[in-house]
């Protein structure tokens, strides 16, 4: 890299760019209405599929494919094939596009009147797992305590224990200096 003004204004207005771009696609990708858009899309796609292999029109569609390109056709064929030899894979995506068309359609009335009435049975469900779970919490609080007890005295003890050994071996040192010394000056 060189340090000449020029180059590095340069580079930083190809930096900015960049993450302009990667800002401007990161935005686009995670925008709801664009989000929508795209299941949207693969909804109709989906549905298109289905109903041409229904309909019968899987060939009408696929000699119009015929201009767009020989590899789209034989797609298009690849995949109406599957789906005539598996019919349960033709339930299962149309079970998961009306998933789909329904989580996008707000619950009416009815439904939130019901899930309310469901909410309201399991409350004293609710109710009784937080009972649960706080007598289990209450059960375990002594025996934690005694635990926590345990290891406090084990470490006093263990504390003790190098302290005692430190000093009788600091003792022991302190013995055998002096011997040492009085054998050298003895000697």
């Amino acid at each position: 890299m060189t340090d000449s003004p020029e180059a590095i204004r340069a580079e930083i207005e190809r930096t900015r760019r960049e993450l302009s771009y990667d800002t401007d696609a990161l935005v686009d990708k995670v925008t709801p209405s664009k989000i929508a858009h795209r299941q949207t899309d693969k909804i109709k796609g989906a549905f298109g599929s289905v109903k041409e292999r229904i309909m019968g029109s899987a060939d009408d569609a696929g000699s119009s494919l015929h201009d767009a390109g020989s590899s789209v056709k034989d797609a298009g064929h690849r995949v109406a094939a599957k789906a005539e030899g598996n019919p349960l894979a033709v339930g299962l995506m149309a079970f998961a596009a009306g998933l789909l068309v329904s989580s996008l359609i707000p619950a009416s009335e009815k439904e939130k009147d019901l899930a309310e009435g469901v909410k309201e049975q399991a409350q004293p469900l609710m109710d009784e797992a937080k009972n649960v779970a706080q007598q289990v919490g209450q059960d375990l609080k002594e025996p934690v305590q005694d635990a926590a007890n345990a290891v406090k005295d084990t470490a006093t003890d263990a504390a003790q224990n190098v302290r005692s050994d430190a000093q009788d071996a600091a003792g022991t040192v302190k013995d055998r200096t002096q011997e040492a010394r009085d054998n050298v000056s003895g000697s």
